[in-house]
C-alpha cells in the first residue's frame, strides 16, 4: 500500500476543508487501486485521522479527532471489511510476520505490550519508537541475555523514556508475544529480528478472541509486576 501517496492526497484534499465529487472519485480510485485486506483499511483509516490531527492547531480540536476515531472504532470495527478482523496466521521466511506486527504497531491507539525474548530489528523498533512518541502507553519486556547484545534496540527504547522492563533471573523469559489496546494477540515462535524474517522458519498468529487475549493480558501484567 502506498501510505505516501494517500498522505499527500489527504493534504491536497483537506486544503479547503471540503470534499468535492470529484476528490470522492479520486479517493475511490486509491482505494481500489491500494486497499485489500483489513490491515490496509486500519492503516488507511489511521492516515486520515493522522492528517486531520496534523492540520489543527487547537489542543481541543485534536482532542475532539482523537474521540471520533475512537467512537468510529467502537460503532463500526472494519467497517469495510464487514466485521472485526478474523484470526490469521503468518509464517516466514518473507515480511508476512514482520508485516504484521508493523501494522499492529502502527495502528495502536492506547496500549501496546511487549513481552520478547530479543528485538534487533529496526523496523519493528521504529514501529515502536513512534508509537511511544504518538502517546500510545508502550511496554517492553525482554531478557537480559538479549537485551544488550549488538544490535539489540533495547537501548533505544531506553533512551526515548519507552517503560522497560529485564528479566535477569538465572532463566530465560523466552516469549514472543505482544498486545495491542487490548483487543489483539501476537504469538508465535517469531523473534523479532530480520534472520527471523529473511531466513528462519517462525510463524506469528493474531487473533481477537477475548479469552486468549484476557490470558495473554494476565500474564503480561503478572510478569510486569513481578520483574
Amino acid at each position: 500500500m502506498n501510505a505516501a501517496e494517500l498522505d499527500a492526497l489527504l493534504r491536497q484534499f483537506l486544503t479547503d476543508h471540503t470534499l468535492s465529487d470529484a476528490e470522492k472519485k479520486t479517493l475511490r480510485g486509491w482505494v481500489d487501486k491500494h486497499v485489500s485486506t483489513d490491515q490496509h483499511r486500519a492503516v488507511a483509516r489511521n492516515r486520515v485521522f493522522d492528517t486531520a490531527r496534523g492540520a489543527v492547531a487547537d489542543p481541543q480540536a485534536a482532542r475532539v479527532i482523537d474521540f471520533l476515531e475512537d467512537v468510529l472504532k467502537v460503532l463500526l470495527p472494519m467497517a469495510a471489511a464487514g466485521g472485526p478482523a478474523p484470526d490469521e496466521a503468518f509464517f516466514s521466511p518473507g515480511e508476512a510476520c514482520l508485516q504484521r506486527i508493523v501494522a499492529r504497531l502502527t495502528n495502536a491507539r492506547s496500549t501496546v505490550d511487549i513481552c520478547v525474548f530479543t528485538v534487533t530489528d529496526d523496523r519493528i523498533s521504529s514501529a515502536i519508537l513512534a508509537a511511544h512518541k504518538r502517546g500510545v502507553a508502550v511496554r517492553v519486556i525482554t531478557d537480559n541475555d538479549k537485551a544488550f547484545d549488538p544490535g539489540s534496540d533495547v537501548p533505544r527504547f531506553q533512551a526515548a523514556g519507552v517503560p522497560l522492563k529485564v528479566d535477569h533471573t538465572p532463566f530465560h523469559m523466552h516469549h514472543k508475544f505482544a498486545l495491542f489496546d487490548r483487543t489483539r494477540l501476537l504469538n508465535g515462535s517469531y523473534n523479532w529480528t530480520r534472520s527471523a524474517a529473511e531466513s528462519n522458519e517462525e510463524n506469528v498468529v493474531d487473533t481477537g478472541d477475548p479469552r486468549v487475549v484476557a490470558a495473554f493480558q494476565n500474564e503480561f501484567d503478572q510478569l510486569w509486576a513481578k520483574l
